[in-house]
């Protein structure tokens, strides 16, 4: 049936425009943007650059200083470590300074500073009393040994540092070690307070009862047993025993380590104020070994310093050393190391050496003009 009064053209012409409408409603407005956020963290102003601090320039050394030092370690017959440092400014001299030497009793003075630095944190103290006692005695150079009673040698740990120190006792030293806390207390303090390559060996008895060939036994220690003991031994197994020490030393230290040191001690980087004053001043007091390093001081130039001997073998000498700070009278100091691992050179002519070196740096020393000093600690 047939609709009556209305045209089949213009739904045809409206149904577009419908659908296209009905098409908008059903799309989804797209979502307006997200406010910006807002940082909730405090802008303060621009921070500038800054730039890295340049490195401290260390002024090279006196030429005819280095020509001299070199000359000297060059013809010296045996086998030498020379190391010399400006305290102030830090420029080093050396020679051969970075193998390790045997030391001797150069490391008297790594305990001696374990225990002021063991008096600095507060667990040692120098007022403590301590009797020496004949089963406490070791090898060698002992002084202290005339000074005991029937019932010993009663005194105080500041006392056995000073007899150590200035008089190179072993018995006085040994003491001072087991009381810091024995070889690995020393070697701890010395990679705590980055001292380089210095190595600290296992004691006097042990040290030197291995360099002849020997196991230790308490019995060496009285009258001359160590030296009997030695005696008797096959030349061949001490002179093994020889070898191995100068090859790799239990208590090897390099000159240039060495020197190193003493300057950051001289410059009170190692010790408190008053540690290192009382450690400068009783190395100052020691007498031993006169026509080493001492025999070169110019008149009022003034040494604090430590030596050390090792023991012989078919004329050759071991560990003939001296190491300190010497101070010019305007007060410029420089640290200085000589280590002898072996010579047969006789003892005069290593006394020369070592003295040669120091007159080196005094005749150099008026060249260096104006620098900072440091005042004696």
């Amino acid at each position: 049936m047939r609709e009556t009064g209305v045209s089949n053209a213009r739904p045809r012409l409206m149904a577009p425009l419908f659908l296209a409408v009905i098409a908008s409603a059903c799309v989804a407005p797209a979502p307006a943007p997200a406010p910006a956020r807002i940082s909730q963290t405090p802008v303060g102003p621009p921070q500038p650059r800054t730039a890295p601090l340049p490195a401290p320039v260390v002024p090279r050394p006196p030429a005819g200083l280095e020509a001299r030092i070199a000359t000297l370690g060059q013809s010296f017959s045996g086998s030498v470590g020379i190391a010399v440092r400006d305290v102030s400014t830090g420029w080093a001299v050396s020679y051969n300074a970075q193998r390790p030497m045997p030391q001797q009793s150069v490391s008297k003075l790594w305990v001696s500073m374990a225990v002021l630095d063991a008096v600095d944190r507060g667990t040692i103290s120098l007022s403590e009393p301590v009797t020496v006692r004949r089963d406490n005695l070791t090898v060698f150079h002992q002084p202290v040994r005339a000074m005991m009673g029937a019932n010993g040698f009663a005194t105080t740990y500041g006392a056995l540092m000073r007899i150590a120190l200035t008089q190179s006792d072993n018995t006085c030293n040994d003491m001072l070690l087991r009381r810091v806390g024995g070889p690995d207390a020393v070697r701890g303090m010395i990679l705590r307070k980055g001292l380089g390559r210095i190595a600290f060996g296992p004691g006097e008895t042990l040290l030197q009862s291995g360099i002849a060939g020997l196991e230790w036994r308490p019995e060496y220690a009285q009258g001359n047993g160590f030296q009997v003991a030695r005696a008797a031994l096959p030349y061949a197994r001490r002179q093994a025993a020889m070898d191995r020490y100068l090859a790799d030393p239990m208590d090897g230290a390099t000159a240039e380590a060495i020197a190193g040191a003493l300057a950051r001690l001289k410059r009170g980087e190692l010790l408190s104020p008053a540690s290192t004053r009382l450690l400068l001043t009783t190395m100052g007091d020691s007498r031993t070994g006169p026509q080493r390093l001492r025999a070169g001081l110019a008149p009022g130039w003034t040494l604090a310093h430590k030596t050390g001997t090792g023991q012989e073998l078919g004329g050759l000498a071991t560990g003939y050393n001296d190491v300190g700070v010497i101070t010019a009278p305007d007060g410029r100091s420089y640290a200085v190391a000589v280590m002898i691992a072996s010579t047969r050179q006789p003892i005069p002519v290593r006394q020369r050496l070592m003295a040669d070196v120091v007159r080196a740096v005094v005749a150099s020393h008026s060249w260096l003009g104006s620098a900072p000093t440091i005042a004696a600690q």
